[in-house]
C-alpha cells in the first residue's frame, strides 16, 4: 500500500510496448513531479482506453487529481543499483554510494525487489565502521533536521525483540517532569506485535507534524509522536516496512537506523536499551558486546553522547504484549496503581535515571533517587497527562472482545519463556493493527503454578483472529516451559 504503482489497460500502448509485462518498472511524470511506478495491467473495462489509475502512494507523490493528464516513459536506469549488485558480491560501500542509495531510496526509484536485495544484502555482520557512518549519515541528509535551540537534547531507545518492555512512555514523563527536554519520535512495529507508536497511539495522537511536535515540546518539555510523521530519515520509513515483510533487523542497518533518527530528532544525549537473552534480538553476551560497540564507534564519529545499558531479555517486561495491553501497562506504572507491573517500573526508572544522570552530569545515586521520586510522588503521571493533552487528549485504550486463557496442564514452576513465540501469537491475533489485539503475560520465570492456572491469555478483536491466533498455539506449544517439581 505504500508502493508507487500504476495501472493500465493491457491493450493500451505502454502495455503492449512493456510486452504485456506485469511489474514493468516506468516513469510517470504530471508537472515537473516524476515518480518511477511498478507497472499492473488491467484486462477488463475497469479503465478506458487512454485512462490510467495510480496507488495511493504514486497519487501523492505526483501531486495530482481526478482528470489530471501524466505522461509515461521508459525509466531511467537507477545507477546505484550497481553499488547494491557490489555489496551482494562482498564489496564495500563508501559513503557516495551509501548517499547514491539511499537518495533514489527516498526518490522511489528503488521496487521493493530492489528494497530486498539491498536489506538482504547488509544484514548480519557485514556492515563495517565506516559503512555503518556513511549509511547513517545519508540517512540524515535524506530528511529533515530539528534544530531546538539547547545544548542538551535527551532521547532515549530500545533495540527490540523484548515483548513488552514499553519503557519509552514512563521514561519519557519522567525525564520531563525532572527538567530534560525529551522531544521523542518513535517508530511503529517492524517486527513485534507493537512499536512505541502503536502503544502511544492508543493513548493520544501521535501523527504530529513539526510544527505541531515543537509547539508540545516548547509546552511540556517533552513529546512522544511517531517519527513517519515528522519526516525523519524517510529512508528509514521505507526501509523498515520492507523488514517487517523480510522479518529482518540487521545490525548495521539497526545502527544507522536507530541514531539516524536520534541525530535528525536533534539529539544530543541517548540511552540504549539493548535487551540480552536466549529468544530475544539480542541472545548472547557476545552479540550485545559487538553490537554496543558499533553503536559508540558511530556515535562518537557523529558527536552523539551515548550511554549503552545490557538489560534483563530472558522474558517480557510488564504483563501486556500488544499496543492497547501494553498501554494499560504504562498507565498502571505511572497512576503508581498497586497491581502495576514491577518489572516494567523498575526498568523504566533505571532508563530515566541513567538519562538525567548523562544529561545532567549528576551521580548515579542521585539520579536514581530523582526518577524514583518524581514516580512515586505522582509528578511523571501529571506530566505525561500533560503531554496527551497537548498532543491532542488522552483517551482509554481499547479492551479485546474475545479472550482465551492457556492453562497450564501439570503443577510446577516456570523455567523457561519462548519470547518469540508469545510475540508471533500476539501477531496472529491481530496486533498491532488489531489495537486491542495480543497476549496477556502471567507466569514470570520462578512463578509456581498450579495444574489448570492460566500461563497466558490471547486477546482478539474478532472471532477469526482468536482463532487463528488459537490454531498457531495448537501446533507450537511449550512456549512457557512449567518444570514439575520431583
Amino acid at each position: 500500500h505504500q508502493e508507487s504503482v500504476v495501472y493500465m489497460r493491457q491493450d493500451c500502448h505502454v502495455c503492449r510496448s512493456e510486452g504485456l509485462a506485469a511489474q514493468a518498472r516506468i516513469q510517470v511524470s504530471a508537472g515537473d513531479r516524476r515518480i518511477i511506478a511498478t507497472l499492473g495491467k488491467i484486462t477488463t473495462d475497469l479503465l478506458a482506453p487512454g485512462e490510467a489509475s495510480l496507488s495511493e502512494s504514486a497519487w501523492r507523490l505526483l501531486g495530482v487529481e481526478e482528470g489530471d493528464e501524466i505522461r509515461v516513459a521508459h525509466p531511467p536506469q537507477v545507477d546505484s543499483l550497481s553499488h547494491v549488485r557490489a555489496k551482494i558480491h562482498g564489496k564495500r560501500l563508501d559513503a557516495p554510494a551509501m548517499e547514491q542509495i539511499v537518495h533514489d531510496i527516498v526518490a522511489g526509484r528503488y521496487a521493493d525487489v530492489h528494497l530486498s536485495a539491498f536489506i538482504t544484502a547488509c544484514s548480519g555482520h557485514v556492515l563495517d565502521r565506516d559503512e555503518m557512518v556513511a549509511l547513517t549519515e545519508a540517512m540524515v541528509a535524506a530528511g529533515s533536521r530539528l534544530d531546538w535551540g539547547r545544548a542538551r537534547i535527551a532521547d532515549k531507545h530500545c533495540v527490540g525483540g523484548l515483548p513488552g518492555n514499553r519503557t519509552t512512555p514512563i521514561v519519557v514523563a519522567i525525564a520531563a517532569a525532572c527538567g530534560l527536554t525529551i522531544p521523542k519520535t518513535s517508530s511503529r512495529a517492524i517486527t513485534s506485535p507493537a512499536g512505541t507508536a502503536d502503544t502511544m497511539e492508543t493513548l493520544a495522537p501521535v501523527d504530529l507534524d513539526v510544527p505541531a511536535m515543537r509547539r508540545v515540546v516548547e509546552q511540556e518539555g517533552g513529546c512522544i509522536v511517531w517519527g513517519g510523521a515528522v519526516d525523519l530519515s524517510p529512508a528509514d520509513d521505507v526501509l523498515i516496512r520492507v523488514e517487517r515483510l523480510l522479518d529482518l533487523d540487521g545490525e548495521g542497518q539497526l545502527v544507522a537506523s536507530v541514531l539516524s533518527k536520534k541525530i535528525a530528532a536533534g539529539a544530543t544525549h541517548v540511552v540504549l536499551d539493548l535487551p540480552v537473552g536466549p529468544t530475544a534480538k539480542i541472545r548472547t553476551s557476545a552479540d550485545s558486546n559487538r553490537l554496543t560497540r558499533a553503536f559508540l564507534a558511530v556515535a562518537e564519529a557523529k558527536g552523539l553522547h551515548v550511554r549503552v545499558l545490557h538489560t534483563d531479555g530472558t522474558q517480557p517486561i510488564g504483563r501486556g504484549i500488544g499496543p492497547a495491553l501494553e498501554a494499560h501497562d504504562v498507565v498502571a506504572v505511572l497512576r503508581n496503581e498497586p497491581h502495576a507491573p514491577q518489572d516494567l517500573r523498575e526498568r523504566a526508572v533505571r532508563l530515566a535515571a541513567c538519562l538525567i544522570e548523562i544529561v545532567e552530569r549528576s551521580s548515579a545515586t542521585d539520579a536514581w533517587a530523582r526518577a524514583d521520586k518524581v514516580l512515586r510522588e505522582g509528578s511523571a503521571w501529571r506530566k505525561f497527562e500533560a503531554i496527551c493533552r497537548a498532543q491532542g487528549g488522552l483517551r482509554e485504550p481499547p479492551r479485546a472482545s474475545y479472550t482465551h486463557p492457556m492453562l497450564a496442564t501439570h503443577a510446577g514452576s516456570v523455567v523457561s519463556i519462548d519470547n518469540r513465540v508469545l510475540a508471533r501469537i500476539a501477531k496472529l491475533a491481530g496486533a498491532p493493527s488489531a489495537k486491542a489485539a495480543g497476549v496477556e503475560f502471567h507466569a514470570p520465570l520462578g512463578t509456581r503454578v498450579e495444574n489448570g492456572m492460566p500461563l497466558y491469555t490471547v486477546h482478539a478483536e474478532t472471532k477469526g483472529e482468536l482463532a487463528y491466533a488459537l490454531e498457531y498455539v495448537r501446533t507450537h506449544p511449550g512456549v512457557i516451559q512449567v518444570e514439575a517439581e520431583a
